[in-house]
């Protein structure tokens, strides 16, 4: 299927790429369908592109990539929305807002997508002990 985007005009995309948020993510719960989009010559950011919307794409990293310490625990409620049977099974990216000075950049660790890599389900959830702010700079970057 063919879809406008935010950052790469139009694409073509297979049908089988799209990720689906239930419930949407919040602030944009009409938005339930998602697809990822890699940048050329670059394996730390996506975009994170809604297939309805072309002007909605989100930044996203591992968050690991960043920070080696964040640590996430899915409660039960979250495993059985996204189906999920082993924590192998899962993928996890944060949204990150991209200042024109990458020093300047943040990402949201307060609020995590995960990702069922089996049956492409995925979710937000928000956890309580990070910031939604958190400073990422590029020297924290592995190469």
């Amino acid at each position: 299927m063919k879809i406008e985007t935010k950052y790469h005009g139009q694409i073509e995309i297979d049908e089988n790429s799209i990720w689906h948020f239930e419930k949407g993510i919040p602030g944009f719960e009409d938005e339930k369908h998602f697809t990822l989009l890699s940048f050329k010559d670059n394996d730390i950011f996506f975009v994170l592109q809604s297939t309805l919307t072309p002007s909605l794409g989100f930044i996203i990293s591992n968050p690991f990539s960043f920070f080696q310490e964040y640590e996430i625990k899915l409660d039960e409620a979250v495993t059985h929305a996204l189906e999920l049977e082993k924590p192998e099974d899962s993928i996890v990216y944060v949204i990150l807002t991209v200042r024109e000075h990458f020093s300047d950049s943040t990402a949201n660790l307060q609020a995590p997508l995960v990702f069922n890599l089996k049956n492409k389900k995925a979710k937000q959830i928000i956890l309580q002990d990070y910031s939604r702010k958190q400073p990422v700079t590029a020297a924290a970057v592995k190469e």
